[in-house]
């Protein structure tokens, strides 16, 4: 199936991805899972978790297989690999691969379209817990697809919050309230503020945090970005255009605001982001500034009628 693991098309904090070609024909991407630890939950958790979804934003699995501690899951093939791939481009072979605004746009509603469906569209709901441009597929008309859920964890349609007994996912996509719970309960809200972090570097074209900028400033892109709209700034970012493209910007910049904020209760729920991102960017208002702990204060709503 997959020629002796020939072609490798990543690696993960799990495991590697290689490509393979079923008997008929159809190209898939094999994930070799490491050596299982314990009773190899994150196998469990990814075969429990594709077998309750079925959506276009999110990969389908084709099968899996496992003989003793070697596991193998078994997907559908994504010709355009991973969103961090054409994220960030330097030194990359996709450093003159850019993302068109109109497409990046269109990437960021597909994922939360994901999000609102894992955790609203299925029997059982599932926090992903990994979101991540690595976790982001792109098939070959650049429609996203959320991938591996090593970490998800699947919970009851009754249940709005979770319990968890240590902290999961990946360092600068983690909501504050998964490592320390002063900043509140565990939620998909969780998976929101992910959302969020993974469409700052969509925009930025680079990490959240990058020490090699030109100015201190810019170390951290969303303190950098929200300093931009406040009144008399201007929106500074690559490849901008025209105002079309800059009204896009905006809104989803607007948006991953909304999403970081540090209490979850400010945070949009995931149906209330696609809303946000498919309405007009008059609607939305300047959120409160993300990076300050926040009070008992009710703060604003995210959008306003119009």
């Amino acid at each position: 199936m997959t020629n002796s693991f020939t072609c490798k098309l990543g690696q993960g904090g799990f495991g590697c991805v290689y490509q393979g070609k079923l008997p008929d024909g159809r190209q898939v991407a094999v994930k070799l899972l490491s050596e299982s630890k314990g009773n190899g939950e994150e196998f469990i958790n990814e075969v429990a978790s594709f077998s309750r979804t079925s959506h276009v934003n999110i990969v389908t699995l084709v099968g899996f297989c496992f003989e003793g501690t070697r596991r193998a899951l078994i997907y559908e093939f994504m010709p355009n690999g991973s969103l961090d791939k054409l994220i960030y481009q330097k030194g990359s072979p996709n450093a003159n691969l850019k993302l068109e605004w109109k497409t990046m746009y269109q990437i960021a509603v597909g994922i939360a379209r994901g999000l609102e469906y894992l955790y609203r569209g299925c029997n059982t709901r599932i926090l992903h817990f990994d979101i991540k441009p690595h976790n982001i597929l792109l098939d070959e008309d650049f429609c996203p697809k959320i991938s591996d859920f090593g970490l998800a964890k699947l919970c009851q349609r009754k249940e709005s919050m979770v319990s968890m007994a240590h902290a999961r996912g990946t360092a600068g996509y983690i909501a504050p309230e998964v490592f320390c719970r002063n900043f509140g309960g565990v939620s998909h809200k969780s998976d929101v503020y992910s959302y969020g972090m993974l469409v700052f570097e969509m925009i930025g074209g680079r990490k959240n945090i990058d020490a090699q900028v030109s100015h201190t400033s810019q170390i951290y892109f969303p303190t950098w970005i929200y300093k931009q709209l406040q009144p008399g700034e201007d929106l500074i970012l690559h490849s901008i255009t025209n105002e079309e493209e800059e009204e896009t910007a905006r809104k989803m910049v607007l948006v991953s605001l909304w999403c970081i904020q540090l209490n979850p209760s400010d945070r949009p729920s995931i149906d209330k982001v696609v809303e946000m991102l498919e309405g007009s960017l008059q609607s939305l208002e300047i959120p409160p500034n993300p990076f300050m702990f926040p009070t008992q204060n009710a703060t604003q709503d995210p959008s306003t009628s119009s």
